[in-house]
C-alpha cells in the first residue's frame, strides 16, 4: 500500500510531464500497464520506452490530476486530463481513469479507462 506522500510525489511527477521518469521511479520492474481492454505492456522498461515515444511526437503536453484520488488499501484510482499538442499542429485532449494496484511503494498493475474516440487528433 503506498503512503500518501508517495502518491503525492507520483502525481507531482506526472503533472510536471515527467511521465517516463515517473515510470522509472514508481513502477515495479515487472509491472503491467493496460489501455482499456488492450493487451498489457509488461515491464517498467516497456512503459518508459512507450512514454518517450509519445513525448517525442509532442510539441507540448499538459497533465492534470483531478481530485480526489481514491485509495482503498493497495488499490488507487486517479482521474487525469491530458492535452497533447502534436508536432503536426493537431491536438488531443483526453480524460481517463487510472486503476492501479500498488505493491508497497510501487505500482504493480495499472489499467486505463477512457473513450478511445478521444485519441483522434483534432486540427486547431
Amino acid at each position: 500500500m503506498p503512503t500518501l506522500e508517495t502518491l503525492e510525489r507520483f502525481i507531482t511527477r506526472v503533472e510536471q510531464n515527467e511521465h517516463a521518469e515517473a515510470c522509472e521511479e514508481f513502477y515495479a520492474p515487472d509491472s503491467s500497464m493496460q489501455e482499456n481492454q488492450g493487451t498489457p505492456r509488461i515491464g517498467r522498461d516497456a512503459h518508459v520506452a512507450n512514454e518517450r515515444m509519445v513525448f517525442a511526437r509532442a510539441r507540448s503536453v499538459s497533465s492534470k490530476c483531478i481530485r480526489p484520488v481514491f485509495v482503498n488499501g493497495d488499490r488507487v484510482v486517479v482521474r487525469w486530463i491530458f492535452r497533447f499538442e502534436w508536432l503536426d499542429g493537431t491536438v488531443t485532449q483526453m480524460e481517463e481513469l487510472a486503476y492501479q494496484r500498488w505493491d508497497g511503494e510501487r505500482i504493480a498493475e495499472e489499467q486505463f479507462f477512457y473513450d478511445p474516440a478521444q485519441r483522434v487528433p483534432k486540427k486547431v
